[in-house]
């Protein structure tokens, strides 16, 4: 980050908190807002009036761009409350990246740095108290950005706001997930716009997800555009698998490349097990399942963190994946990240940005 913030950041205190609310023992993820949230506005080729203020409504523009051209973008990003009380964000800055990989495809304006991890320095310091302390719970920060210009017309806005809001959660799933592995509906195909994190990528799951669940399974397993042949990432989450002793995650442009996901194919390899970034086929692993050489499956994803995977249905049948109790890897890596983000122990990597 720079060492010169070129960027003052207005703080406006909200005038009463809803803090004394929220049952910090029963949270429903995503149901309760924070005091406070960031706002930024792109207008003439500039970022500018960056403030943290009370949380509220935008007014909007019938015509606004992102309504009818879905110029969207967000974030997913979690803080944690070590037990000394201490605040921290777990590898926001790779967040950051990712964003302004999502906003250059959806031709958006770069956010900059300052504006991104010293607005999420500064939005903490003010909501510290949103951030929960209790084993499980976490702050869920969510960056994002629209487009604004009042104008019909197919083209780039030529103005933006960028925003985050944060909300103290819970576990995202309780319990271990079914998938269904998708063969007709399409999320993402080669040369779009998989790889980001727009608002488009999850309207269109939501009819097949849908689907999937009214035949009683939890998500969808995504597979490619082409042949429906390759696994690709779940409604929600990357997907992990434990083939062998390689722990295996698929990969291309049509899959969001997870912060989750990353630390753990870098924790695979620092605890020396082959860690493979490549395709998967459903074939490859249905056989597996059969053959007892997958033994580990689970999604990956900020909201999700390690959600264990406890079957998975294809062409009419469930594939039964063996119990969580001794599925070695994905238990550990769990275990491991959440003492490094409560603080519990060391932090080699400098993955958490104290606020």
């Amino acid at each position: 980050m720079s060492d010169t913030n070129t960027y003052s950041i207005r703080v406006e205190p909200t005038k009463e908190s809803r803090l004394s609310q929220v049952d910090f023992s029963n949270l429903k993820f995503g149901a309760i807002m924070s005091d406070h949230m960031l706002v930024a506005t792109y207008d003439d080729g500039v970022w500018q009036d960056v403030a943290v203020v009370p949380y509220g409504n935008f007014t909007v523009n019938p015509s606004m761009s992102a309504l009818h051209y879905g110029q969207a973008i967000f974030e997913g990003i979690k803080g944690y409350k070590f037990a000394d009380g201490t605040v921290s964000i777990f590898r926001p800055d790779k967040n950051w990246e990712r964003f302004n990989k999502s906003a250059k495809r959806l031709q958006m304006p770069e956010v900059p740095e300052e504006i991104f991890m010293d607005g999420l320095k500064t939005l903490l310091d003010v909501d510290r108290e949103w951030v929960p302390s209790l084993e499980g719970t976490s702050l869920y920060i969510r960056p994002f950005m629209f487009a604004t210009e009042a104008a019909l017309g197919v083209h780039p806005s030529k103005s933006y706001t960028f925003a985050v809001i944060t909300c103290p959660v819970g576990a995202y799933y309780s319990k271990p997930i079914s998938l269904k592995v998708e063969t007709h509906y399409t999320r993402a195909a080669a040369g779009g716009v998989g790889f980001s994190k727009n608002a488009g990528n999850y309207a269109l799951s939501l009819y097949p997800t849908q689907l999937a669940n009214d035949e009683g399974y939890d998500q969808i397993m995504w597979t490619d555009a082409n042949e429906h042949k390759y696994v690709e990432e779940a409604g929600t989450a990357n997907l992990i698998f434990r083939i062998g002793n390689t722990i295996i995650t698929p990969h291309g442009d049509t899959i969001l490349h997870g912060v989750t996901r990353r630390t753990i194919m870098e924790l695979a390899e620092k605890w020396g097990y082959k860690a493979e970034q490549r395709k998967v086929s459903v074939q490859e692993l249905v056989d597996g399942i059969k053959e007892g050489k997958v033994s580990e499956a689970f999604a990956a994803g900020t909201a999700a963190t390690v959600t264990h995977i406890s079957k998975i249905g294809y062409g009419g049948q469930d594939y039964e994946l063996p119990p969580v109790e001794g599925r070695e890897f994905s238990n550990k890596v769990l275990d491991y990240l959440n003492q490094l983000r409560y603080g519990k122990i060391d932090d080699p990597f400098g993955w958490n940005f104290i606020v």
